[in-house]
């Protein structure tokens, strides 16, 4: 198994939505340019998104993209299946045809691994990624605000606003 491109991207431009989606809908112009990905690509990995119902487009002025459910109710697991990626590590994709004959020697062990990977994807939540210590640190960072502190904002729905630090 071999997480692509497009589902790391999906993950990272999903988090970030998360991080700055309590201020309104996201342009993805602002996501594109925050994580150093193509504009183009991120339009296409939206719309398979989209499609999954775990975005919602907004249009017109001030339009842009938000989480179309709270990003505690997001697994990250949802993200990477929702762009074609495969959480499987058997060589014949689970088809139990590994060789010309059946499964080959060690079929089972790469499935009970491919299971625990798509167990442990689906319980980690866009939310959980948010109140990692090393992601708030680097928002910061970015921010040039070493000394706030993100927390999830309980009226958004998987947004982030900024508290003093210390008032955790």
């Amino acid at each position: 198994m071999r997480l692509t491109t497009k589902g790391r991207y999906a993950v990272t431009a999903m988090l970030d939505l998360a991080i700055h989606g309590g201020q309104g809908p996201v342009v993805l112009a602002d996501i594109a340019r925050r994580q150093g990905i193509s504009l183009s690509y991120l339009e296409q990995i939206f719309a398979r998104l989209r499609n999954h119902a775990l975005v919602l487009s907004v249009r017109g002025p001030g339009g842009g993209y938000k989480l179309a459910r709270g990003a505690s109710t997001i697994f990250v697991g949802e993200v990477i299946t929702a762009v074609d990626e495969q959480l499987d590590a058997t060589r014949c994709g689970g088809a139990n045809d590994c060789q010309a004959k059946g499964t080959c020697l060690t079929h089972e062990l790469w499935r009970d691994l491919s299971g625990r990977i798509h167990d442990y994807l689906h319980g980690v939540s866009l939310q959980d990624l948010v109140e990692r210590r090393g992601v708030e640190e680097l928002v910061n960072r970015r921010r040039g605000t070493a000394g706030l502190s993100l927390r999830a904002s309980s009226g958004t729905r998987g947004g982030v606003s900024r508290i003093a630090a210390g008032a955790r």
